[in-house]
């Protein structure tokens, strides 16, 4: 078999990028990312295109195989660091060792992605709206790809030879110990256009198969879904740590009218309006995906990755946010109504002494 691996990163850097903006990045000038469209699909149909460079290499070799850069920037305040090495085996089992592997200076590749995001995170300073504190390092989302098959030529018949052994590989799990309801669970999101190519997608790790070569369509799809599970998962802690502190505050510190109430409002107003914003262009880079072959494998990726979960949860505390920020709103306007009653009172006692006085 020949092949290479794919380690795929998304880091959440900011809440907006201004690509039009930026001019270059590490050095390089950045091209819109385009895939090749030689599959069924409607032709006028606009993908979205990210910002791309290809930065040099690191010295050091993975698996004694070069390491091939490729790092894209989203509107969304995503960005992106793809790892690519090229290798040959004789079984599926034997990829195993590019579970979390380091290149050959000692670095792991979690590291080495980390600090090419904080280097594009500085050259775009500019460009950046929001900026947030620089995310830890996620787990890769690893992809298996495969152009040689030995000169088989039937991709689903060699599945079905292989089927515990890529079950084994896409969980780090030795063949035999898997039972056969995991190995049908491991293999039950699959997609193929031909029987020359073929896509599993499990939740850490993916095999991509397709032996004409080309995977940059596929490992783009992926990336894809890779990003709005990052994005959404990063929306969803915001949201909790925002409506505990929020609750602990309205809780500890009634509003008053004047300084606290407002500043609660307008914190509760800008935060719901930018996380709506955000969660309405993360599922807008995929809204473009037509009824065609990627689109089937990004569908694939997004039940995987519980994405439509992530999403109602995310909506979920927006909805929370907006409850919080009525209750607020109502109190404020209540309190509001309390002091004009009292005004009111003390003006038509200030004119009723004035009558008096003026009777006598």
């Amino acid at each position: 078999m020949k092949g290479e691996v794919v380690y795929l990163y998304a880091f959440d850097v900011a809440n907006e990028i201004h690509t039009p903006r930026v001019p270059e990045i590490l050095s390089k000038k950045p091209f819109p990312f385009e895939i090749r469209m030689d599959r069924t699909l409607p032709k006028d149909m606009p993908l979205y295109k990210p910002l791309a460079i290809e930065p040099h290499p690191p010295d050091s070799k993975l698996q004694g195989a070069p390491v091939r850069l490729l790092i894209r920037i989203y509107d969304v305040g995503v960005v992106t660091v793809m790892m690519r090495a090229e290798f040959e085996a004789k079984a599926p089992d034997d990829l195993m060792r590019f579970h979390n592997p380091k290149l050959e200076n000692g670095l792991t590749l979690d590291t080495v992605a980390e600090k090419l995001c904080a280097e594009v995170c500085d050259n775009l300073k500019d460009s950046i709206a929001g900026r947030t504190e620089f995310p830890p390092s996620p787990e890769a989302y690893t992809v298996f790809c495969l152009t040689d098959l030995d000169g088989k030529k039937d991709v689903n018949g060699w599945l079905a030879e292989h089927r515990r052994a890529v079950a084994g590989l896409l969980t780090e799990t030795a063949a035999d110990k898997l039972s056969e309801s995991q190995v049908a669970e491991v293999l039950r999101i699959q997609r193929s256009f031909e029987n020359t190519d073929l896509v599993v997608i499990d939740w850490d790790a993916a095999l991509a198969v397709d032996l004409s070569g080309y995977m940059d369509d596929v490992l783009y799809a992926l990336e894809l879904a890779n990003l709005q599970l990052e994005e959404f998962r990063v929306m969803d802690q915001r949201l909790d740590k925002y409506l505990d502190r929020a609750y602990e505050d309205l809780e500890r510190r009634p509003l008053t009218l004047f300084g606290k109430a407002n500043k609660v409002l307008r914190q509760l107003r800008r935060f719901r309006v930018d996380v709506a914003k955000l969660t309405d262009e993360v599922t807008h880079i995929t809204k473009f995906f037509g009824d065609w072959h990627l689109a089937r494998v990004y569908l694939g990726a997004r039940d995987r990755f519980y994405l439509d979960q992530w999403r109602a949860s995310v909506e979920q505390r927006l909805g929370q946010l907006d409850k919080l920020y009525s209750v607020a709103h109502a109190e404020v306007n209540e309190q509001r109504m309390l002091w004009l009653e009292v005004i009111i009172v003390i003006f038509f006692a200030i004119d009723l002494l004035i009558l008096l006085r003026v009777g006598r």
